[in-house]
Order: structure tokens, then sequence, then C-alpha cells
């Protein structure tokens, strides 16, 4: 028994020795597929809305395009400059929050999150979720024994985090609230500091997100249409029945790349946070199992490469690295549960894949920002490699 578990242990030791690849075929996959299913699910309702077939998918490319030059970008930026701009993330992004509820901020379906600069509308959340994690791995590795040892160095960081998470519910974006709290909590436990101290924070989470559910109509309709979406699905359980039918229609290997039916103004957001289930219905089970087992490989690459950087003594990288995988493994879990009707409704994009020019160029930072991390941490195997080389050849002489 003991022999298996070495092997099988070994096996997947082997199997992302080098995360790196991994990391960035994973990414393109997502990002290529991504277009194409937007050009297919998107193209009736720009013809009809815009006058042009082509507007979603060509925005889309020049996004991508975009993205992937940011993330070349980030792939030669320091890991210590994150470190040293630490309270200048922290400043961006607190600022961009408060910019988005000034006379500046564009309201669309009765949420204020984005500013228009031109060509494309920025999304504040996503720019801020980049700068906090940023700001907040910094905190872990600077102030690692008080945050391990006293309640004040807990609660510090928690603060910064209840006043975003108070911008966002202004705006309001619940679902950027409860990924970015998840994935800064998660990234702080990964530091070291017990469970028992989160305790109180997740009760009061708890009371806090049940207090804005009761108080917002609309939401407080999404929790009921999602624990029985079918007893109104003409109004409150509309969106979701219809992209269950989605997951229905493609059975085992789908209908075939556009002849979605659910594209066609039935499934609303059908290019954007419904991408996944106009995927399912156009590919299958076949093609759902691969959007999954992508992401499956992008998380795990992205936890390899945290977790090499840490045992390397990369404090600052691995914590970094660890609150990038999880903002991203976050929100596409979350999004494939509310298309999949595990999860209530929410306003969260498929990352690489959904329509949308701020969250996949900040997605793409973050690509970058983990090929930077294994980048150096390779290069400081190869720097101790040599200093152990010149050690035992001045030995030997």
């Amino acid at each position: 028994m003991s022999t298996t578990v070495i092997n099988h242990s070994g096996v997947h030791r082997g199997l992302f020795s080098q995360p790196l690849p991994w990391l960035v075929v994973s990414a393109g996959a997502l990002l290529m597929m991504g277009v194409v299913m937007i050009a297919s699910a998107s193209m009736d309702t720009a013809a009809e809305n815009l006058g042009n077939s082509y507007h979603y998918v060509l925005r889309q490319l020049i996004y991508a395009g975009i993205g992937c030059s940011l993330a070349v970008a980030a792939a030669n930026v320091p890991v210590s400059w994150w470190y040293r701009s630490g309270w200048l993330l922290l400043g961006v992004g607190m600022a961009s929050l408060l910019l988005v509820l000034t006379p500046l901020g564009k309201t669309v379906n009765g949420s204020t999150r984005w500013i228009p600069l031109g060509l494309f509308n920025i999304q504040v959340s996503e720019v801020a979720k980049l700068c906090l994690i940023a700001y907040l791995a910094g905190y872990v590795v600077r102030r690692r024994e008080e945050l391990v040892n006293s309640w004040w160095g807990f609660i510090k960081p928690v603060l910064v985090l209840g006043l975003a998470s108070a911008l966002l519910v202004i705006q309001p974006d619940f679902g950027a609230t409860v990924v970015l709290m998840t994935a800064a909590l998660g990234m702080i436990f990964l530091s070291g500091v017990r469970l028992s101290r989160f305790m109180p924070l997740i009760a009061l989470s708890v009371a806090l997100g049940a207090v804005l559910i009761v108080t917002e109509p609309y939401r407080l309709k999404r929790v009921v249409s999602y624990l029985d979406p079918w007893q109104d699905q003409f109004n409150t359980g509309y969106q979701l029945t219809q992209s269950l039918i989605a997951f229905g229609r493609g059975e085992w290997s789908g209908v075939g790349l556009g002849n979605s039916i659910q594209k066609l103004f039935y499934l609303p957001e059908a290019h954007t946070d419904f991408i996944f289930a106009i995927t399912a219905e156009e590919f299958g089970l076949v093609g759902s199992m691969a959007v999954l087992g992508l992401f499956t490989v992008l998380v795990l690459a992205g936890f390899v490469i945290a977790r090499k950087a840490e045992k390397q003594g990369m404090g600052f990288a691995a914590c970094f690295a660890y609150g990038l995988t999880l903002l991203m493994g976050l929100q596409a879990m979350i999004n494939m549960a509310v298309n999949t009707g595990l999860l209530p409704t929410k306003g969260l994009t498929l990352p690489l894949m959904s329509y949308g020019g701020s969250s996949l160029m900040v997605t793409c930072i973050g690509i970058g920002v983990l090929v930077r991390v294994e980048m150096e941490r390779q290069q400081q195997c190869l720097n101790s490699q040599g200093e152990t080389t010149g050690s035992a050849l001045r030995g030997a002489s």
C-alpha cells in the first residue's frame, strides 16, 4: 500500500514538475476557446442590436491582443516591484473604487461598476482585486509574526478588506465582494494563521450577507428563484431555467458549433456571464468537461508555482501567486456553479472566456505575474546550483 502511494504521488510531482508550460497552454487554450464561443454566442445579438454581427468578437480579439501584451509586460516586471509598490497599489485600488461612485461612473442594468475610457469601459472591481491582493501579500510577508500571533495583526488586513467590500457593495457588486474576500482570506490562511481566528469573521460575514440579501429585493428574488427556478420560470427564474435548458440540449456531444438555440435571444448575457452554458449546448458534456479540465490544470499549475516559490524561500512571490490563483479559480468556479444552478445568479464573468476587456486584461496580468514568479524561482535555483558547484570545485582544488 505504501509503495502505491509513493508512486502515485511521484506521478503527480512529475506531471507538474514543470508547471510553466501547463499554465501557459491551459490559459492560451481557454483564451482561444473564449474567442470562438463569443463569436458563436454574440453574432445574432450584435446584428440585431448594433447592426454588426462581428462587433463583440472583434472587440474581444482586440482585448485579447492587449491582454497578451500585458501578460508579456507583467512577466518582465520583477516581483520585487509589486512588493515595493504595495502602498501605491492599495491607493490605486481604493481610489478606483471611490472614483466609480462619482459622476464619472457609468451605470449599466442598475449597477455602477464601470469608468468609461473612450474605446472601452474599465470595471474597477477587477483592478481593485489585483491591487488589493498584491498589497495583502506584502503585508503578510512584512507582518507575518504579528499576523500569526496576535488578533490585532489579523484584524488590520480584515479592516482594509472590509472597507473595499463596503465600496463594492455600494456599486453594487456582490459577486466581486465574495471573490475578493474569499481569495484574500484564503491567502492569509495559507500563510499560517490558525483557522480559529477566522470563525468570528466567517460568522459576521454570513450575518452581513444574509442582511444584504434580505434588504435588497433583487438579491432576495435571486435566492428564491435559485431554490426553485421553475416556479417562476418566465420572471425571476428565467436566466437559470434558460441556462439549464442549454445544458439539457447539449447532451453528450452538443448540437454543434454555431447551432445553439438558447443564444437566439432566449438566454440573456449569453456571451458574458453565461458563455459556459452556450459552450455546454454546442459541445455537450464533452465540451463542458474540457473547459472544467483546462481551469483545473490552470489552477493546479498556479498552486504548484506558488508552492515551489514558498519552498525556495520566496515569501512574497509565493503569497502573491497563491492569491492570484485563488482569484482566478474562485471566479471560474462561481461562474460555472451559477450556470449549472449550484449557486444563485451573480454578475461574474468566466475568466479568459467571457466577453469583456477588464476581466480579460487583469487575468492576463495575473498569468504574467505567475510566469514571472516561476522564472525568478528557476533563476534562483540555477544561481544556487552554480554557487554550490563553484564551492565544490574550490574545495577540490
